[in-house]
């Protein structure tokens, strides 16, 4: 798992960048559209991000080298269905 801290360090850093954006909103800091805007790219990011996790998980179960698992472009990635 130490090969992955890189993929969790950013999740950590983008959780605290939309934390940080609706401080910024609550403290009238920035409008309502421009944290929408933001956010909306934070998450893209995090889906990302979470989805380049599970694709590594899953090439260690089977078997695979997790280092073959690619980060796959946010429509893809938003396109799951849950």
């Amino acid at each position: 798992m130490a090969d992955d801290q890189p993929i969790h360090q950013r999740i950590t850093d983008l959780v605290g960048r939309e934390r940080d954006l609706r401080a910024r909103l609550a403290a009238g800091q920035i409008s309502v559209d421009e944290e929408r805007h933001q956010l909306t790219s934070i998450e893209s990011e995090l889906d990302q991000a979470w989805d380049l996790l599970r694709q590594r998980q899953a090439h260690r179960e089977f078997g695979q080298d997790p280092d073959t698992a690619s980060t796959r472009g946010g429509p893809t990635v938003e396109g799951y269905l849950q």
